[in-house]
């Protein structure tokens, strides 16, 4: 029964991810803040880095389902949507320092952590497709490599800390939710 709960919530937690992503988030035209990372990362850090990469592999579905994926070709969706959002699932890797942690600015520390490791893993696969798959959108005389990874990177360091203060918030105020219960 306790396993299921734990998928029954990973579902939640994806379908919440789902909706935070299709607020209107974009500064600019080519930088986003990703809010659905915000709940991934609370349940990679509640439930652990397997628990975290089946929620995010279902948000990537949901993005699908919904069609709110841009494709060009099979292999950039199936690494955009699959595998990144799958890879937001690292997170989780520390959360066993957070289950055992009583020191609330060591906590705070492993939440800043995996809210980077987190968005960073994600971000790395869409970097990846960028320079393969979107490179031809660089402005004149800038390199994919470059234009992939002031995109990318950037919308990753506004996530990351987004999703780090949030959860430091929401830690201080709540703490019990970082827990299996």
């Amino acid at each position: 029964m306790n396993n299921i709960r734990v998928w029954i919530e990973g579902t939640i937690v994806a379908a919440l991810a789902i909706v935070l992503s299709l607020l209107p988030t974009n500064i600019g035209s080519s930088l986003t803040l990703s809010l659905g990372m915000i709940p991934l990362t609370l349940y990679a850090l509640r439930r652990g880095m397997t628990a975290g990469f089946v929620a995010g592999f279902l948000w990537g579905v949901l993005h699908f389902l919904l069609g709110n994926a841009v494709i060009l070709t099979f292999l950039q969706g199936f690494i955009e949507y699959f595998i990144a959002f799958s890879f937001a699932g690292a997170a989780g890797i520390v959360s066993s320092r957070i289950q055992v942690s009583a020191d609330k600015k060591h906590v705070w520390s492993w939440i800043v952590a995996a809210s980077f490791l987190g968005t960073g893993a994600r971000f790395f696969w869409h970097f990846i497709a960028g320079v393969i798959f979107w490179g031809s959108y660089a402005p004149e005389g800038m390199s994919p490599i470059v234009y992939s990874f002031v995109t990318n990177g950037l919308s990753a360091l506004v996530t990351a800390i987004a999703t780090a203060l949030i959860l430091i918030f929401i830690h201080a105020s709540t703490p019990r939710v970082f827990f299996e219960e």
